[in-house]
């Protein structure tokens, strides 16, 4: 028994003497951790879609009027200038689609009753907030074609730059 006790102990003391020291002692500090969001902005565009212009009946008094959309989609506190240029086919401030070797003029607006113009630069471009998520917001530009333009039957285009500022 007292071999069996001793045989015990000593793989008892074996086992103790294999097990990992105590620690008895701790240090730290911290780890930093950092990102930058960078202010990024994108826009896409829904054309301003006339439809059919009739210098002779239809549109003779009557201007002929289309909308489109730009959507602007931005990091979260950026955006603050929607411009539009004035297309390429522009004879000075007026903008104007090509037909061929005719132009039709055309306006575009920032608001439904057509009185603002949308341009570019701080004085005509449309000014819009701070972006409150990264959800895309959309804006209505609202187009004019003048009545009684004399044209000749063809399909008028034109391409106008839109841009975000932010």
């Amino acid at each position: 028994m007292i071999r069996t006790a001793r045989a015990a102990l000593i793989i008892g003391g074996a086992v103790l003497g294999l097990a990992a020291p105590a620690l008895a002692q701790t240090a730290s500090t911290n780890l930093a951790v950092s990102a930058t969001v960078a202010k990024n902005c994108s826009i896409t565009t829904t054309a301003v879609a006339f439809g059919s212009y009739d210098p002779v009946v239809a549109n003779a008094t009557t201007p002929l009027d289309g909308s489109g959309t730009v959507v602007v989609t931005c990091t979260k506190g950026a955006g603050t200038r929607i411009d539009l240029g004035l297309g390429a086919n522009a004879s000075g401030s007026v903008r104007r689609m090509s037909g061929g070797t005719d132009f039709l003029t055309y306006e575009l607006y920032q608001n439904t009753t057509r009185t603002t113009i949308w341009g570019s630069g701080a004085a005509a471009g449309q000014t819009i907030g701070a972006a409150p998520s990264k959800a895309g917001r959309t804006f209505t530009v609202y187009g004019r074609v003048a009545a009684g333009q004399d044209v000749a039957a063809a399909s008028y285009n034109d391409a106008v730059v839109a841009t975000i500022n932010f």
